[in-house]
């Protein structure tokens, strides 16, 4: 079986808009979190998000794309050229780029804009409905966007599978390489959807955190007793996967190997996980199962953990199950960033990546206080340095029992 590796990084998050920005910020403690001031979010029980800051989408996207384009793909755009440029890979070559592939996705895409035209359209009539309005909306287009910019003619594909959407992409990614599909591919996931409209739903499902609205760089406490709720975040992360050997031929830099994926399903519930998070501990382990490692070999799980109270319980439980004796750090990044729906998996698969490739685990940010079955090896109070990260799973859960863990190591 061929060999896939990480060669490039990009991420645009609310604690940065490169990589370097992220992940500084993140192993330094800091909180991409903040007020939602817009007074159309006032009547709302949670009016905090992590939201991407100064970012100007003029500088991403070439001009021809502006109007049809909207902000889930300028947040991929402006990630999928930083890894291609990590990754030194603009190939010229017409062979090179039938060997490129995409596969970038979103969990919910763009509702706002969905949401604006149906008000137009109802108000206005037929003539206020954009002609790009389908392709401005469609979740494949983020992929399809950035294959046409770069001239990409390997595979073209989007995932969609609400918060395991980038961890999904990620894992795809890597068997169409496995299986020869292409030598390299841009994958990951992206989402802007902290609008009102999207908001109300989640308050409406009782998902998000409301108790912190005037303290929100501590509204987001994954695996703390004081938890009630995740946070909206947004942004992208994007990887550039590579075939093994084609990398070492060029000379590329590798920052960790992708060795294992595993997927499963709950069979359970639309949003909540089975109490002993079976679901999640069965793609687990089968990350492990086919990147041949065992439990001891792993240092690190990032975990999906969001902050609430049935999920932190639940993935506690399959880890313990999982890892047994071995007392692997844990840590979930999202205090840091909020909750980044469908581009959560991938983001993390990042941090997840460098902390193999920098030996330093990331902290959980707001972890004060652990309720009795909360006795794992949580990271917190600052990054854990000085001890060798030899691999780390990433752990992506989503509405629908749908489920995803990925496993690097170092290459």
């Amino acid at each position: 079986m061929r060999r896939v590796v990480v060669t490039g990084l990009g991420a645009v998050t609310p604690l940065g808009n490169t990589i370097s920005q992220s992940w500084q910020a993140l192993i330094g403690g800091k909180c991409g979190i903040g007020s939602l001031s817009d007074e159309a979010f006032a009547g709302l029980p949670s009016r905090v998000a992590g939201q991407v800051k100064g970012f100007d989408h003029k500088s991403h996207v070439p001009k021809t794309d502006l109007t049809k384009t909207t902000p889930f793909m300028h947040f991929a755009y402006a990630a999928a050229h930083q890894a291609l440029e990590d990754a030194n890979w603009f190939p010229e070559d017409v062979k090179l780029k039938q060997r490129t592939g995409v596969c970038i996705g979103s969990g919910i895409g763009c509702l706002d804009e969905i949401a604006e035209t149906a008000r137009s359209f109802h108000e206005k009539g037929y003539k206020k409905v954009s002609p790009y309005f389908v392709p401005k909306t469609l979740v494949n287009m983020a992929a399809g966007n950035i294959s046409i910019r770069y001239n990409f003619m390997g595979p073209n594909h989007a995932v969609s599978t609400a918060c395991a959407t980038g961890a999904h992409a990620i894992g795809d990614a890597s068997r169409f390489i496995q299986h020869g599909d292409a030598d390299v591919i841009l994958a990951g996931g992206t989402e802007s959807s902290i609008t009102p409209l999207s908001l109300a739903g989640f308050c409406r499902a009782k998902s998000l955190a409301t108790k912190y609205n005037d303290t929100p760089e501590r509204s987001c406490r994954p695996f703390d007793a004081g938890r009630d709720g995740f946070v909206m975040g947004e942004g992208a992360g994007i990887v550039v996967l590579e075939e093994r050997e084609h990398a070492l031929a060029r000379g590329a830099r590798i920052y960790a190997e992708l060795k294992g994926y595993g997927l499963t399903g709950d069979g359970f519930h639309i949003t909540s996980p089975p109490d002993d998070g079976d679901g999640a501990g069965r793609a687990m382990l089968r990350a492990l199962e086919t990147g041949g490692m065992k439990p001891s070999d792993v240092d690190y799980v990032n975990a999906h953990a969001t902050s609430t109270e049935q999920g932190d319980l639940a993935e506690t439980r399959a880890i313990k199950r999982v890892f047994g004796e071995h007392r692997v750090a844990v840590s979930s990044t999202k205090g840091a960033t909020g909750h980044l729906l469908g581009a959560a998996g991938s983001v993390e698969a990042i941090f997840a990546i460098l902390s193999v490739y920098h030996d330093i685990v990331p902290h959980t940010l707001n972890l004060e206080t652990l309720a009795e079955e909360f006795t794992l090896n949580y990271i917190r109070g600052e990054a854990q340095r000085g001890k060798a990260v030899r691999a780390a799973l990433s752990n992506s859960f989503g509405f629908g029992g749908t489920n995803a863990s990925l496993l690097f190591a170092k290459a």
